[in-house]
């Protein structure tokens, strides 16, 4: 039995290629199993299936490790994925620092780069992305696979991946993925870095069996990435997931997209820095006073400790930013009705106090049935979530594994869990 691509009729090379890749994803799913065994979790042909295994061996992704444990009749021979049979760059443009790494097949970290971006934008900020992929193209141990970049930003796929609009770098309609293929002679897969945490959540994170996330990533700015039904949802002008520009307070501060009073400008995680340094100056109470009044130099880190150690000040402006997110966290809730709502980023930081405050806010603010099924956490990535995320939209694009086992349903469809086409 072979499994065509789509509802028309599939063509020899297309059909090949389509159990190619389910194949290799199986292998993936079970880190070593027999032959026999991925016919059956298939339903392939076991000459499908052989043909399949042979092509993956010719092209050295998978490997034989020898037999397995004694049974009736002869033991199988057992395969596996090489890991590091290929490399991939994953790169997160979303924070004060631009960071990439080079991560084999099974998402393991070879190399990481990280490159301060101190306030650079524009045509700066572009040459500060090729200086980070200089530097981890150099630093790859094996055949590269590809570039997945995260990057703030509406990215309009129609048009070739291109940035038409990331406020915090100040692009505009930059063909950010055709430059980089252009240099680097690399397949080169570009999305929202939002959207990137939610791919490395699904792929890497915890198991989300619904095919249904939500990931909430708040570093300089904020926005959501959303998988519905185990695929990436864009929004018909590739918007979705753009809850940092949600208006909270019109007499609030301004944000750089234009509108005052933006989520981002209090739940996000410049936003508390800023927000606590301001409170600090004026607060002789509080353990950061003589810093924020000095103007030295503030980081989350010493926010942290600051709330950690009690710091009234610093509380007041966590409560806030996890009000905010909570409100936002509860519409949703009541919108899109995810069980499982993930939140990334530098303020994960802060602990389990932030998301007490995070997570009642959204009983108090959305229908009691829904809120009490959702389940509000923290990612356990780290900050390595958007770089994983865009790696792994690579294996996915480049070789068709997909972690299918959590989206039921979609292991044998062949639709594209990217949600995209081009």
């Amino acid at each position: 039995m072979t499994h065509a691509l789509s509802d028309g009729k599939a063509t020899q090379q297309q059909t090949k290629a389509h159990n190619d890749r389910l194949v290799l994803s199986t292998i993936y799913e079970a880190e070593q199993i027999s032959r026999a065994a991925v016919a059956r979790r298939t339903a392939l042909s076991r000459t499908s299936v052989s043909d399949a295994v042979a092509e993956l061996l010719r092209r050295d992704l998978v490997e034989e490790i020898g037999r397995d444990r004694p049974s009736l009749g002869k033991p199988p021979i057992l395969l596996r994925l090489k890991g590091d049979a290929r490399h991939l760059i994953g790169v997160d443009l979303s924070g004060a620092f631009f960071r990439g790494a080079v991560v084999n097949l099974r998402g393991e970290v070879r190399h990481a780069v990280s490159l301060p971006r101190d306030g650079r934008s524009g045509a700066a900020a572009l040459e500060l992305v090729c200086a980070l992929l200089d530097r981890l193209v150099s630093e790859a141990g094996a055949p590269l696979l590809g570039v997945g970049i995260g990057t703030p930003g509406l990215i309009d796929f129609e048009r070739g991946s291109q940035v038409h609009w990331a406020v915090n770098l100040d692009w505009l309609d930059v063909p950010l993925r055709d430059l980089l293929q252009a240099r680097y002679g690399l397949p080169v897969h570009v999305l929202n870095d939002s959207q990137a945490a939610a791919m490395g959540e699904y792929f890497f994170g915890a198991s989300h069996p619904t095919g249904n996330l939500v990931v909430i990533k708040c570093e300089e700015g904020l926005g959501a990435g959303v998988v519905l039904d185990g695929r990436l949802f864009h929004g018909d002008n590739f918007g979705a997931g753009e809850i940092g520009h949600l208006v909270f307070s019109q007499a609030g501060l301004l944000c750089r997209c234009g509108n005052t009073g933006c989520l981002e400008t209090v739940a996000s995680a410049s936003a508390i820095v800023r927000a606590v340094r301001a409170a600090a100056a004026a607060d002789p109470r509080s353990k950061l006073h003589d810093t924020a009044s000095r103007d030295l130099s503030l980081a989350m880190d010493q926010v942290c400790d600051a709330y950690a150690a009690g710091d009234m000040t610093v509380h007041g402006v966590v409560l806030e930013a996890g009000r905010c997110l909570g409100l936002a966290i509860a519409t949703l809730v009541g919108t899109l009705n995810v069980r499982d709502i993930v939140i990334a980023g530098e303020v994960t930081r802060l602990g389990q106090p932030l998301l007490t405050i995070v997570r009642q806010e959204v009983l108090a603010r959305s229908l009691a049935a829904l809120a009490n099924a959702t389940r509000v956490e923290f990612s356990a990535i780290g900050s390595e979530i958007t770089a994983l995320g865009a790696a792994a939209v690579l294996l996915h694009a480049e070789l068709g594994i997909w972690p299918f086992r959590r989206t039921p349903g979609h292991a044998l469809s062949g639709k594209n869990v990217l949600g995209r086409t081009g």
